[in-house]
C-alpha cells in the first residue's frame, strides 16, 4: 500500500521452467536460454521514508553484510544514480530461502529499485532501472520487467511469454549452492542447441531440462535427495532443479490431492522446506513499474 512516506512490496520467487547453456562469452559471463516463472513464495519489502540523508536497514539477515545486502545496495546505487540527498528504512522479511536459485535476493533487489523509484517521485523509465539491475545481478531485470519471460543472453535479454499458472510442489533440501560454483565447474555443459520463443510454445514439454543439475547433484547431493523425494510424493511428475539449485519443483496435475501433499510436506527430512505454490502473470509490484 502506497502512502506519503511508506511503502510495502511483495517479491516474488521465480522456477527457471528448463535452463540450458548454449555459450560463454570471452569476458567468462555464461550465455543461457531460459523460461522464467513467477510464483506467490514472497519476501516482504517494507520501505519508510527518514529525515536522515542515509540507507538504515533494519533487522539485517545474519551473517550478511551491508557490502553483501543487495537491498542496501539497490538503495544505494539508486541514490548515487540519481545524486540524492534523501534516507529511507528498509525492512525485509525474509520468506524465499536464500541460495535456492529462485532469485529471492534478486527481486528483493528489484523491488527496492522499483519501491524507491516510486517513493522519491523519480519517474525513471523501466529501462533505466532495468540497466540499473543488472549491475546488481543478472536476473534483477527481469523481476523489475515484472512479466514471465523467455530470458536469453547473461539475463538481460528478456521477452515476454504467455504462461499458465498452475500449481507447483517446490522443495528447497536446507543446502545453498554457489552459482559460482556451478558455472566455473569444467564438467558444466556449455554448448546446448540454441532454441526459439515459438519452439518452445509449441512443445514446451520437450524443453524440461537444466543444464546445471547434473553439477548441482555431484556438488550436493541433497538435490537428488530432494527430486528423489518428489518422484515418490508424486510419481510421474518429472522433477526438475530451478536455476542453479539446490531447490527442485514440478508442476502439479490439477487433479492431485494438494491436502494429501500438504501432508506429506509437514514430515519432510529436518531443515528442508517445501510448499504448494502458484505461478504468477506478473509481480505484485507491476501496478508501480507500469500503467497497464
Amino acid at each position: 500500500m502506497v502512502s506519503l512516506d511508506s511503502l510495502s512490496l511483495r517479491s516474488p520467487a521465480k522456477l527457471n521452467l528448463f535452463l540450458h547453456i548454449v555459450g560463454r562469452r570471452d569476458d567468462g559471463y555464461h550465455l543461457l536460454q531460459s523460461v522464467f516463472q513467477l510464483i506467490d513464495w514472497c519476501d516482504t519489502l517494507h520501505l519508510k521514508r527518514i529525515p536522515e540523508k542515509e540507507v538504515r536497514r533494519v533487522n539485517p539477515i545474519p551473517g550478511v553484510t551491508p557490502e553483501q545486502d543487495l537491498v542496501v545496495r539497490a538503495a544505494n546505487l539508486l541514490k548515487d544514480f540519481c545524486k540524492l540527498e534523501a534516507g529511507v528504512e528498509i525492512d525485509l522479511q525474509k520468506e524465499i530461502p536464500m541460495g535456492a536459485g529462485m532469485g529471492g535476493g534478486s527481486s528483493d533487489a528489484a523491488s527496492t529499485l522499483i519501491g524507491l523509484n516510486a517513493l522519491w517521485n523519480l519517474n525513471l523509465p523501466n529501462e533505466t532501472l532495468c540497466n540499473l539491475g543488472l549491475k546488481l545481478g543478472a536476473d534483477v531485470p527481469f523481476f523489475i520487467f515484472g512479466k514471465n519471460a523467455f530470458v536469453e543472453g547473461i539475463g538481460e535479454k528478456i521477452q515476454e511469454i504467455s504462461l499458465e499458472t498452475p500449481l507447483f510442489l517446490v522443495i528447497f533440501p536446507n543446502q545453498g549452492i554457489a552459482t559460482a560454483s556451478i558455472f566455473q565447474d569444467p564438467e558444466l555443459t556449455r554448448d546446448h542447441a540454441q532454441i526459439t520463443i515459438d519452439g518452445f510454445l509449441a512443445s514446451p514439454l520437450l524443453f524440461q531440462s537444466n543444464d546445471c543439475q547434473a553439477v548441482a547433484m555431484r556438488i550436493c547431493p541433497e538435490v537428488k535427495q530432494a527430486l528423489d523425494w518428489i518422484n515418490q510424493a508424486v510419481p510421474g511428475s518429472q522433477p526438475r532443479m530451478s536455476g542453479s539449485g539446490s531447490s527442485v519443483f514440478a508442476v502439479l496435475d490439477p487433479k492431485t490431492d494438494t491436502a494429501k501433499l500438504e501432508n506429506l510436506l509437514q514430515n519432510l527430512p529436518k531443515g528442508w522446506v517445501g510448499r504448494v505454490v502458484r505461478g504468477l502473470n506478473k509481480n505484485p509490484a507491476y501496478n508501480l513499474i507500469s500503467s497497464d
